[in-house]
């Protein structure tokens, strides 16, 4: 099995990714019913996903295989943590890494891996002064998880960036034998003021993520370039006032991949129960505010 996952990344540094991914976006969104039916059942049978936790439990009532991946829950079905100070675990999925950003501006990634700060966001030395040995949070979305991504803090979008990349695979095996993996893929940096100061939600692309999608803007990579683009909401105008209340829809993907959430410099502590590798959910306990402390 090692030995197909190497020949997997190999081939990942000759394959067209952006091709393939198209591909896949375009087969997800297919209609013909017998097609999308069956592709929807056997996904729920080998991924083992929880229906019944779905606002619609029904397979057969989606339109496409992408409506069923991005499909709503039930009211309640993630209790969101809302204490004064909590901040709630904005996506369903597996913490891979969690911890402090190094003097030296470095993320650690996987055993013998990291990468810099200020290459994650788009070699922006602004942003990543917000940063400056403040904490970070690594999430990987499997494919059976929920693909909706919701606010840990309420937050004011003050900036958004997309940032053009490879596609590589964001699985466990892929960061740990892929050099530089989150600075390297497309992504999407969304930079919001909390009660925490600063925090980036960064949706990294990967393999057949056929789309990183927010609740202001839609699906951003049909409104680039294949180049680094930024949209500035601090104007404070009304109409480009962003402003998002603790626990709700900031975006999805269309298709799984990886959330990265970063705080700036003492302004939060980590739940000692979450570590890497452990299994979180939407709206659990991930992190407190060191006011609340106070």
């Amino acid at each position: 099995m090692r030995y197909l996952n190497h020949i997997s990344i190999l081939l990942q540094y000759i394959l067209p990714h952006h091709f393939l991914t198209w591909c896949i976006r375009s087969i997800t969104r297919i209609r013909f019913a017998p097609f999308k039916s069956t592709v929807i059942k056997l996904f729920i049978h080998v991924f083992k996903v929880d229906m019944s936790i779905a606002l619609e439990e029904n397979p057969s009532a989606y339109p496409d295989f992408n409506s069923f991946f991005t499909r709503p829950l039930k009211p309640g079905a993630r209790p969101l943590s809302n204490a004064p100070g909590e901040i709630a675990c904005p996506v369903d999925g597996a913490i891979s890494q969690l911890g402090e950003i190094t003097s030296e501006g470095r993320i650690f990634q996987a055993k013998g891996h990291d990468y810099s700060l200020e290459e994650l966001l788009g070699g922006s030395k602004e942003m990543a002064a917000l940063f400056e040995q403040g904490s970070f949070a690594t999430i990987y979305l499997s494919p059976k998880d929920y693909h909706r991504i919701h606010m840990p803090l309420q937050g004011k979008l003050q900036e958004m960036v997309y940032i053009p990349g490879r596609l590589f695979s964001v699985s466990k095996f892929a960061s740990e034998h892929v050099p530089r993996l989150f600075a390297r893929n497309e992504r999407l940096v969304n930079l919001f003021e909390t009660e925490a100061g600063p925090m980036a939600m960064i949706m990294v692309g990967a393999l057949n993520v056929a789309g990183m999608e927010t609740v202001w803007a839609g699906n951003i990579p049909d409104k680039v370039n294949w180049e680094i683009k930024k949209w500035n909401y601090q104007d404070h105008s009304a109409e480009k006032t962003i402003e998002l209340s603790h626990g709700e829809e900031m975006g999805r993907f269309n298709m799984g991949s990886t959330v990265v959430l970063l705080y700036a410099n003492n302004r939060i502590k980590w739940n000692k129960s979450i570590s890497a590798e452990c299994p979180v959910r939407m709206g659990q306990h991930l992190a407190s505010t060191h006011q609340s402390e106070g």
